[in-house]
């Protein structure tokens, strides 16, 4: 499988409302990051992964795409 492009070596802060679909983008080449905008579909081998929050509030988007915690960001950017 091919490896995402890095976006952004740092996280993205959104503000996200509660029990809303979100759709993060995995190929990192989305021009509306870190939402997918259908750029992926050029790349062929990436989805983008629907989430939601519970609280309405300010999160760390993941940038980078090299985390284990997506689409939150999880510090993973601090080691490329």
């Amino acid at each position: 499988m091919a490896e995402a492009v890095i976006a952004q070596p740092f996280p993205y802060m959104e503000t996200l409302e509660a029990d809303k679909d979100y759709y993060w983008c995995t190929c990192g080449k989305s021009a509306k990051q870190p939402f997918c905008d259908g750029a992926h579909k050029a790349a062929g081998e990436f989805t983008p992964l629907k989430f939601q929050v519970d609280e309405a509030k300010n999160y760390a988007l993941c940038g980078c795409r090299r985390n284990d915690g997506k689409p939150f960001c999880n510090g993973a950017h601090k080691n490329l």
